[in-house]
């Protein structure tokens, strides 16, 4: 009787404080510039619920894959890719991923995303698309950071590149060459991926990814994806694709490249998972610029966890 009244106890604690969290708690300058501050609210009051939850042994509900915030504000990424794009290109494309693997797996059990990739194929179109275009996405939005915010290259993984291509140049032309529509035709991705200790480029069709079994390229894990899709470049390149991947490079989040290939090497894939990208912001709130005051690391936990690098 006891444990069943703290139990009790602990639940209305649990119910009284996520409401408290939603009325008072604001946690907006985490979150991009473009949520509405209701959002904002909801999100800390469910990592708060989700947190005491786990402190009161409270059971808790199956949570589904979620869109992840933008780790910067949608014109941070100009000139190269547009404001326009990024809105929906995230909040139209990337949604429906989501919507459509939450909808596959209602009622069964949710992995991590990360290991949801390995048989995608086999277990059929809406893992292999939808699961497929949850993760490449998650891992688009995190590579990227605004000019000039993106670092370089860590000293082992220029070797790396050198090592493989010749250079820094030879290889961006040859993942250029990869990603050209007469390469890569109809929608795809561009990889840059490990695969047994080295480094290697590849391309897959619609969404598929290199962590796929039976995937049509080469096998191995991800470190770097440029999303060739239309929907990724139309509105402002049309059908010059190979402009868009040329100024793609200006966007590139490398010291998160360089940290996701010190993991590659270890046999660790990127887990992308959404909680991962949440509470990221660079950019002034408002939809700005990106703030030069804006710090170059985070990590925020509180209920939920937020981990973005750039570089100062």
């Amino acid at each position: 009787m006891v444990s069943c009244g703290r139990r009790i106890r602990g639940l209305v604690a649990l119910a009284a404080l996520a409401l408290l969290a939603s009325r008072c708690v604001n946690l907006a300058f985490l979150l991009p510039t473009s949520k509405p501050e209701g959002a904002s609210r909801r999100e800390a009051a469910a990592g708060i619920a989700t947190a005491l939850a786990g402190l009161f042994g409270a059971e808790e509900a199956a949570v589904a894959y979620d869109l992840p915030a933008l780790p910067y504000a949608y014109d941070a990424l100009e000139p190269s890719i547009d404001k326009a794009t990024m809105e929906f290109h995230h909040d139209k494309h990337h949604l429906t991923y989501v919507t459509n693997i939450n909808k596959a797996l209602e009622g069964k059990s949710q992995p991590p995303l990360v290991e949801l990739q390995k048989n995608a194929i086999k277990d059929g179109a809406a893992f292999r698309n939808s699961g497929g275009g949850t993760y490449n996405h998650n891992l688009f939005w995190l590579e990227m950071a605004p000019t000039g915010q993106g670092g370089q290259a860590s000293e082992k993984l220029a070797a790396a590149i050198n090592e493989a291509f010749g250079s820094m140049d030879e290889f961006k032309a040859k993942f250029e060459a990869a990603g050209a529509p007469g390469a890569r035709f109809g929608s795809g991705w561009v990889w840059l991926v490990v695969a047994d200790g080295k480094l290697a480029i590849t391309s897959t069709p619609n969404q598929d990814n290199p962590l796929m079994d039976g995937v049509d390229g080469t096998a191995g894990i991800p470190i770097l994806g440029c999303d060739v899709w239309e929907h990724a470049y139309y509105l402002k390149y049309q059908y010059r694709r190979p402009d868009y991947i040329k100024a793609w490079w200006d966007v590139v989040n490398w010291n998160q490249v360089s940290a996701w290939y010190e993991d590659a090497l270890a046999g660790k894939a990127p887990t992308a998972d959404s909680s991962t990208a949440a509470a990221a912001l660079v950019g002034a709130r408002g939809g700005g610029a990106a703030s030069s005051k804006a710090p170059s690391f985070f990590n925020v936990q509180w209920g939920f966890q937020a981990n973005a690098q750039f570089g100062s």
